[in-house]
């Protein structure tokens, strides 16, 4: 009788598991799928927009942006020279005062020529969804070019475009100087949060954890 209920047991946990992975594996295709015709690769190809909205990637043990968070920063500054957007809206991770993605976002485009007067800065962008609610919310973003890897740029859109928010977005290399190990471990965690922000955004709508008053674009 333990042999047979270990064998059922083992075929239902098989089985959620297999249900699981389909249903990942569907939402991210549903999800690349519907936003494909918005992804760029190239900077000269991006549509005009009012704003960059560049999503923060770590920083360094000396402060400086990692080297994904710097390669999103290189081409939001791409597109700001090349008059494709007008604006810079900064968000990131500013979880103590000891760790600031934002404030290494801009001193690194402020080195680069950007004018403090063209960046705006969010700190409480804690994760994606967080910043494209805040986006829409706390700075009345409406329509934006998004700045992130490739690999995270379908859900970025995703969720910007269920918020109501007129979005495109220009991918950087997703390999570029981060080591291949961590990439493969982003890629798969990617998975899952797509599957989260559609769960999010379809079931429960949860509001951001900070959000504060209406701030606008600087």
């Amino acid at each position: 009788m333990r042999s047979l209920r270990a064998k059922v047991a083992g075929y239902v946990a098989a089985a959620a598991a297999g249900l699981l992975l389909a249903t990942i594996g569907a939402v991210s295709a549903y999800v690349a799928l519907t936003t494909a015709s918005a992804r760029f690769v190239s900077t000269a190809d991006v549509p005009l927009k009012p704003v960059a909205v560049v999503f923060g990637a770590g920083i360094e043990a000396d402060g400086e942006p990692s080297g994904m968070l710097a390669d999103r920063l290189d081409a939001a500054i791409d597109l700001y020279r090349s008059g494709r957007v007008k604006k810079l809206l900064f968000s990131g991770d500013n979880g103590s005062v000891t760790y600031n993605e934002v404030g290494a976002m801009l001193r690194y485009a402020l080195r680069r020529g950007v004018p403090a007067t063209a960046m705006t800065p969010d700190y409480a962008g804690f994760n994606t969804y967080a910043t494209c609610y805040r986006a829409k919310t706390i700075f009345g973003v409406q329509s934006a070019t998004l700045v992130t890897q490739r690999y995270h740029l379908p859900r970025a859109l995703y969720i910007c475009h269920r918020l109501g928010i007129d979005v495109v977005g220009v991918g950087t290399p997703d390999w570029g100087r981060e080591p291949d190990g961590m990439m493969l471990h982003l890629v798969a965690r990617e998975y899952l949060a797509t599957l989260l922000a559609s769960f999010e955004l379809n079931v429960t709508h949860p509001r951001p954890k900070y959000l504060g008053p209406y701030e606008g674009l600087r």
